[in-house]
């Protein structure tokens, strides 16, 4: 239903959109709320709080490099706007004002509003990060994560239980193991009237190690600085994996050296504190890491999150990845694996890997488990349109 605006609500939303400089035209005052909510969007976005003034007049706003001033105008965001429009805030003041050294201080990170960006910039600071600090940003990035698995979890140990049951269907299966409500859909059309009953031409059953691992999953993940939420998501993702019992899940993230994860898989928090954002790219050497690790090439997903910048041997990852898919491995390239769509990347060399027959795409956490339930039953996968 529209709702027809005053010629006053126009003129606010209009003075709040222009920033009451000398030329936005409004002639329109801001009082109680409407003032705080200004003086907020002005600390941050106006020019002369960015140093940008060049009339030589005091500036009259920005949020200066005060720890007591920033967690102030943290706790009037929160007031003002809603959660998702704080974070697109807090990522701004950190991006245009440097406020990343301030998340180091306890007081500052108590006042943030958690989100994928804010873990990344957490990460990224590494071992710069106090330890007076430590524990408080883990508290931080384990709220965004509990997050993330409340939202992610069911679905994805739905779809991928449901694409291992129909992976793990044989056509021979013994009297034991035959299913019989799958068995009856796929012979209906041998339905007898006659007799009332259906000739089971085709029996669909599961084998008897059923119950155990079916397929293994390699998750090889770049850790560049582009790929902090990426990095996060995965983390969250091969947890839940690693839950699953009838899937062997291994995590390994890289920027010119390797680090395998596996064995922190329990515990997303502890992934990400394993990581080391930032550096260069050797996606070359991370597969070979991966392949090696291989047992089962036709029962095995290895799912590559990267932008593809390699500065390792270009021609030796391509050979790999041939051999890996030659031996009956499904591999799958994500750009990137978050919300945002993908970033920069390398279109040279995704251009070469669909050349292999593996097209490179950027995938959200809500797809995810669509593509991985896809790529362990064999089919194609559900790329979504650019």
């Amino acid at each position: 239903m529209s709702t027809t605006l005053t010629d006053d609500e126009r003129l606010r939303r209009w003075r709040l959109v222009l920033g009451g400089g000398e030329a936005e035209g409004t002639g329109r005052a801001l009082t109680g709320t409407d003032a705080a909510m200004d003086g907020a969007l002005t600390a941050l976005y106006d020019r002369k709080g960015q140093g940008d003034d060049r009339t030589g007049r005091d500036r009259p706003a920005g949020l200066g490099a005060s720890a007591p001033s920033v967690a102030r105008w943290l706790g009037d965001i929160r007031t003002y706007f809603p959660s998702s429009v704080v974070q697109v805030m807090q990522r701004d003041a950190i991006d245009r004002l440097g406020l990343a050294t301030l998340l180091m201080e306890p007081e500052m990170l108590e006042a943030v509003e958690p989100d994928v960006h804010l873990v990344g910039t957490l990460l990224s600071l590494g071992r710069a990060m106090p330890e007076t600090t430590r524990e408080t940003a883990r508290a931080v990035v384990r709220k965004v994560v509990d997050e993330l698995e409340k939202r992610l979890a069911g679905r994805t140990r739905a779809a991928l239980t449901g694409a291992l049951d129909r992976s793990a269907r044989i056509s021979r299966p013994r009297h034991r193991d035959i299913d019989w409500d799958r068995t009856i859909r796929a012979n209906l059309r041998n339905y007898l009237p006659e007799h009332r009953t259906v000739v089971p031409e085709r029996l669909v059953g599961h084998g008897r190690a059923s119950r155990g691992v079916r397929k293994e999953v390699v998750l090889c993940v770049d850790q560049s600085g582009s790929m902090a939420a990426s990095v996060v998501h995965a983390a969250v993702f091969g947890a839940v994996l690693a839950s699953m019992r009838s899937l062997a899940t291994r995590l390994v993230v890289f920027d010119t050296s390797v680090v395998d994860l596996t064995d922190r898989l329990d515990d997303p928090v502890d992934v990400l504190f394993g990581t080391r954002l930032g550096g260069g790219t050797d996606i070359n050497r991370a597969l070979a890491h991966c392949q090696s690790k291989i047992t089962r090439p036709a029962d095995t997903v290895v799912v590559l999150v990267s932008d593809l910048y390699e500065g390792g041997i270009r021609d030796e990852m391509l050979k790999r990845v041939a051999a890996m898919k030659a031996s009956g491995v499904q591999f799958v390239a994500l750009l990137a694996l978050s919300d945002e769509g993908a970033p920069a990347y390398d279109r040279d060399h995704a251009a070469a890997l669909a050349a292999l027959g593996v097209p490179a795409f950027a995938c959200t956490p809500d797809l995810f488990p669509e593509i991985m339930a896809a790529a362990l039953e064999k089919r194609p996968l559900p790329i979504p349109e650019a």
